[in-house]
This record gives C-alpha cells, structure tokens and sequence, in this order.
C-alpha cells in the first residue's frame, strides 16, 4: 500500500498529467474559437493545436531536471524519451496522415467512377505541425517551471 501512496504524491507525475490535459482543453477552447460549437471529439481526438503528448513530456523532462538535477541520469532519460515523442508526434503521425488524406482522395475519386468497394475512410488526423509540437513543448515546459520554481 506504501507504494500507492508514493505513486499519488509524485508531484512530477501530476504536473505532467496537468500539461497534458490543460493542453487537451486548450484544444477544445480553440475548436470552439476556430468552428464557434462544441465538439467534445476534440479532447480525445490526437493532434491539434497544441499538442498534448508534447506537453506530457516536456512537463515530465522539466519536472525531473528541477527535483533530480539537470545532470542527473533521470533528467537524461526524461529528454530523450520527450525528445522522442515529439519527434513522432511531428514526423511519423504526421506523415502517416498525410497518407491517409491521399488515400482518402484515391478512394473518393474510385466511387466517382462508379467502382463497387466497400467505403471506410482513414482517420486523417493523426499527427502535429512542428508549430503544435513546439507550442504544446512550452506550454509544458512552462507549467512545470511555475510549478517547481521557488516563489
């Protein structure tokens, strides 16, 4: 049970747990600006502005330089492991949707000509622009600041 309390009092966890779904409202504040209506999709879908998985771990890589040590081991790991995740957040998923989008538009034009293929459409929207991921870093890397910084 010991290990449970631990778990619930890591205050890194939480912070980065914190970035993560302030940036996923962030998302649905900006859904509402950009299409003026709620769409609760928006905080459950991936990508978007900014990016969440970005906020996580940039968070968890600021939170683990403020408590252990910017030269610590865990700080390493921490950043190579965001430094990754924003790298697929930004490279693979994001190509990944563009081939969806493709294939999409092959598919739509087949039906056009009158093909028989049964019509399921590929979720093009996987990925982040750089600027998400970039946005989605600093807003972690903010929270975590203001959170662990020494008022």
């Amino acid at each position: 049970m010991n290990g449970m309390a631990e778990l619930l009092s890591n205050q890194v966890l939480w912070v980065a747990l914190a970035a993560s779904a302030i940036a996923q409202i962030l998302k649905l504040v900006i859904d509402i600006a950009k299409h003026r209506k709620l769409n609760f999709r928006v905080l459950v879908e991936t990508g978007g502005m900014p990016s969440s998985h970005s906020a996580l771990v940039a968070a968890l890589a600021t939170g683990v330089g403020q408590t252990k040590g910017w030269n610590s081991i865990e700080f390493a790991i921490a950043l190579v492991f965001a430094f990754i995740v924003m790298y697929d957040a930004a490279g693979v998923r994001q190509a990944a949707g563009k081939q969806a989008r493709i294939l999409n538009q092959i598919v739509e034009e087949f039906f056009q000509e009158g093909h028989e293929l049964a019509e399921s459409r590929l979720k093009e929207l996987l990925g982040h622009t750089p600027i998400q991921v970039i946005a989605g870093s600093a807003l972690g890397v903010a929270i975590s600041w203001f959170t662990f910084s020494p008022v």
